[in-house]
C-alpha cells in the first residue's frame, strides 16, 4: 500500500496567512511616552509660581529664581548617574522610585514657609527625582529596544515631554488663577505618583525579558548582566569623553540649548508676558501651544536626524532660534496679536529639535556608552538653563526688565550654530585626544 504525500509547496499553502504582529518595543516606547507626559506636570510649574511665592512670602524672584535653578541643575547632573543606575537595577526601579521622589518632593511644598523650604523640596528633592528619569530614560530605552527608527523614536520620546506641558499648563495656570499655587503643587504630585503603576506592570528593561530581538536588530540580543559600580562607571565614563573635542563642542551646544528653553522661555515667558500686561493664563496658554508645535518639531527633527548631517541640523536649529529670541521683547503686549503667533509657532518647532541629532552624534562618537554620555551632555543642558534660570530673576530685579536676558541669549545661539559645524564627522574614540 503506497502512502501518497503533498508536495511542500502545497502544504504550505495550506497554512493560514501569518498575523502581522507589532514589535513589544513600541509598546514599551508608548508606556515611556505616557511616563514622560505624566511627570512633565512638574517642568509645567516654576514660570507659575514667580508671582504667586513672591506676593504670598515676600522672596525675591533671585531667591524664587535660586530654587529652580537648583532643581534645573540637579535634573541635569543625576541624568548620567541615572543611566548607569538603570544598568543597575533596571529601568523600572529607578523610574518608580524616582516619580515617587518627585511627588513626595511636590507635595511637600504644599505647607513650607520659609524660603530654605522651597530650595530643598523643590529643589533638591523635584530635581533629584526629574533627573533620575530625563532625557536619559529616553536614551536608554531607545538603545535597548530600537537598532532601526531610533532618530524617529528619540523624537517622539522627546515630544512626551512638551506633550505633557500641554496638557498641564492651562491646567495648572487656570488653578493658580482661580484659586491658589497649591492646589497645582497637589496636581503635580498625584500626576507623578499615577504613573508608577503603568511603569511597574508595563515597562520592560530590555528584549530578552520577553525572548524578543531589539526592533531593526538580525540577531538576539542576550540581556547583559546588572552592571555594578554604578557612580565608577558614570565617572570613568565622564573622564574618558572629557579628553575628547566632540564632548565639549556638544555640551557646549546643549548648555546653550538649556539656557535658550528651560531656563528662560519656560521659566520666565510667563512673568515677562504679564510685566506687560498679558494675563497669566493668556501668557500660560501661549506657552502651551509652543508644546504643540514642541512635538511636531521634535519628531520630524527625528525623521531628519535619520536622513541628514546631524551637525548641520543643529547648526539651523539654534540660529533660527537665536533670530527668533531676538525678536521676541518687540512682541510682547497686553494682547496676543499675529506675530506673538507667529514667533509661538517658529519658536515651537525648534524647542528641542536639538536633542535626536544630539543623541545621534553621541552614538556616534560613544558608541555603548552614548547613554551616559548623552546624560552628562545633558547635565550641561541644565547647567546652562540653571544659570539662566537664576540670572533671569537677577536681571529682572536689577533692571526692572526681562529684555537683556533676550538679547543675550540670541547671540548666545548664534555661537551655538557655529559650534555645531565644527563638530567632527568622524568618530572619536573615548579616551583619546581630539586635536
Amino acid at each position: 500500500m503506497t502512502q501518497t504525500s503533498e508536495a511542500p509547496s502545497a502544504i504550505e499553502d495550506q497554512k493560514p496567512p501569518t498575523r502581522l504582529r507589532i514589535h513589544r518595543a513600541w509598546f514599551v516606547a508608548a508606556v515611556t511616552f505616557v511616563t514622560i507626559i505624566g511627570a512633565a506636570a512638574f517642568r509645567s510649574v516654576p514660570g507659575l509660581l514667580i508671582d504667586p511665592l513672591h506676593q504670598e512670602f515676600g522672596w525675591s524672584r533671585g531667591t524664587i529664581g535660586a530654587a529652580v535653578s537648583i532643581n534645573l541643575a540637579l535634573y541635569g547632573l543625576t541624568a548620567p548617574f541615572a543611566a548607569a543606575l538603570m544598568d543597575r537595577f533596571g529601568i523600572r526601579r529607578v523610574v518608580a522610585v524616582a516619580l515617587t521622589v518627585i511627588s513626595a518632593g511636590s507635595l511637600l511644598t504644599v505647607w513650607m514657609t520659609a524660603a530654605w523650604q522651597l530650595l530643598l523640596y523643590w529643589g533638591l528633592l523635584v530635581g533629584l527625582g526629574s533627573g533620575s528619569m530625563a532625557l536619559a530614560f529616553a536614551a536608554t530605552v531607545t538603545n535597548r529596544w530600537f537598532t532601526e527608527r531610533r532618530g524617529l523614536v528619540s523624537g517622539i520620546l522627546t515630544a512626551a515631554s512638551a506633550s505633557g506641558q500641554l496638557i498641564f499648563l492651562p491646567l495648572l495656570s487656570w488653578m493658580v488663577t482661580r484659586y491658589d499655587w497649591r492646589p497645582a503643587a497637589v496636581t503635580v504630585a498625584l500626576a507623578a505618583l499615577v504613573v508608577v503603576p503603568f511603569v511597574w506592570l508595563l515597562l520592560r528593561d530590555h528584549p530578552a525579558d520577553v525572548g524578543q530581538k531589539p526592533y531593526g536588530a538580525t540577531e538576539f540580543v542576550p540581556k547583559p548582566a546588572p552592571v555594578t559600580g554604578a557612580a565608577r562607571r558614570t565617572l570613568r565614563v565622564l573622564f574618558s569623553a572629557v579628553r575628547t573635542g566632540p564632548f565639549w563642542l556638544l555640551a557646549g551646544t546643549f548648555a546653550i540649548c538649556g539656557a535658550s528653553t528651560n531656563g528662560l522661555v519656560q521659566t520666565h515667558f510667563v512673568p515677562a508676558a504679564h510685566d506687560h500686561g498679558m494675563p497669566v493664563t493668556a501668557a500660560a496658554s501661549l506657552l502651551a501651544v509652543i508644546g504643540v508645535f514642541d512635538v511636531v518639531g521634535t519628531i520630524a527633527s527625528g525623521w531628519f536626524t535619520d536622513r541628514f548631517d546631524a551637525r548641520r541640523l543643529l547648526a539651523v536649529y539654534y540660529a533660527l532660534r537665536g533670530v527668533s529670541l531676538l525678536f521676541l521683547p518687540m512682541l510682547l503686549a497686553p494682547t496676543v496679536h499675529p506675530p506673538m503667533i507667529f514667533f509661538i509657532v517658529f519658536y515651537g518647532l525648534d524647542w528641542v529639535a536639538t536633542v535626536p541629532p544630539t543623541l545621534a552624534l553621541c552614538r556616534e562618537h560613544y558608541g555603548e556608552d552614548s547613554a551616559i554620555v548623552f546624560g552628562w551632555v545633558l547635565a550641561s543642558h541644565q547647567v546652562g538653563a540653571a544659570l539662566i534660570a537664576f540670572l533671569g530673576g537677577f536681571a529682572r530685579d536689577t533692571f526692572g526688565s526681562y529684555d537683556l536676558v533676550w538679547y543675550a541669549s540670541g547671540a548666545l545661539c548664534a555661537a551655538a550654530a557655529l559650534m555645531a559645524l565644527v563638530i567632527r564627522r568622524t568618530p572619536a574614540t573615548p579616551g583619546l585626544a581630539v586635536a
